[in-house]
């Protein structure tokens, strides 16, 4: 089972259904949420990752969510200032 290492260190399981919901919530529709979250897992096989960190997933994931709509990518970055108090386009900078 492939592992997220969360921003405080802490480890989950890898869950694409997390990426899903996420994505909805966003804006974006079912269908692209399940797209997005099948090509993440994909890049997660294909590299062999048996772990895998909670900023990248998040990059790869407004990558692709930006290609699908801009406002959805907007959507998010509002969701994680609003509600998680995080400058995510910030820290995706470092």
């Amino acid at each position: 089972m492939v592992k997220v290492v969360k921003r405080d260190g802490g480890e989950e399981d890898f869950v694409p259904e997390k990426i899903v919901v996420s994505c909805l919530k966003s804006g974006a529709t079912p269908e692209a949420a399940r797209k997005i979250a099948k090509i993440i897992e994909g890049r997660i096989l294909e590299r062999g990752l048996d772990k895998v960190n909670a900023l990248d997933l998040t990059k790869w994931i407004l990558e692709l969510l930006r290609k699908e709509n801009e406002e959805w990518y907007r959507n998010w970055i509002i969701f994680d200032k609003a509600v998680k108090r995080r400058d995510t386009e910030k820290e995706l900078k470092k």
